[in-house]
């Protein structure tokens, strides 16, 4: 069994139905908890597995609400497309993290990533936006193949 724990989390999702598989699938990687940051969403319908019996769902009105929350040695990995990153195939996944996702449309705002311990990219043959639920589902598939699992 491994030791840490992880959580992740989408920063001012657009939709409840990524929120809605971004859960499911953190709870079949073994997440201890996943979060928003900020809502743009009315509610969360697409929960089809009731994962909410199972993983925390929590809500942050902004960064800084987030921030005044976090767990105590926990490090944050930003997930975005940007010069500097590190590639997800080299990435060693902290013991203990919360991986912090953009919604499509905005991404991360530079102030955040420069205020997280790591950044890292999924590479594609063609570098652009992914949908957030499939960008956190590779993510979780990574650290679980690793051994953080």
């Amino acid at each position: 069994m491994s030791r840490g724990y992880f959580g992740i989390g989408v920063y001012h999702p657009k939709t409840e139905e990524n929120i809605g598989t971004l859960w499911r699938h953190a709870n079949n990687f073994g997440a201890d908890f996943i979060f928003t940051i900020g809502r743009r969403y009315q509610k969360q319908a697409s929960d089809t597995s009731a994962t909410y019996k199972h993983i925390p769902l929590y809500h942050y009105q902004d960064y800084y609400d987030f921030k005044e929350h976090l767990p105590y040695g926990c490090q944050v990995v930003g997930v975005e497309l940007m010069a500097g990153s590190v590639s997800l195939p080299e990435f060693e996944h902290p013991e203990r993290c919360i991986y912090l996702l953009g919604a499509e449309d905005h991404g991360l705002p530079v102030v955040l990533l420069n205020e997280v311990q790591h950044v890292v990219e999924i590479p594609t043959m063609r570098p652009q936006s992914m949908n957030v639920a499939v960008s956190g589902t590779l993510i979780m598939y990574d650290r679980f193949i690793k051994g953080r699992g």
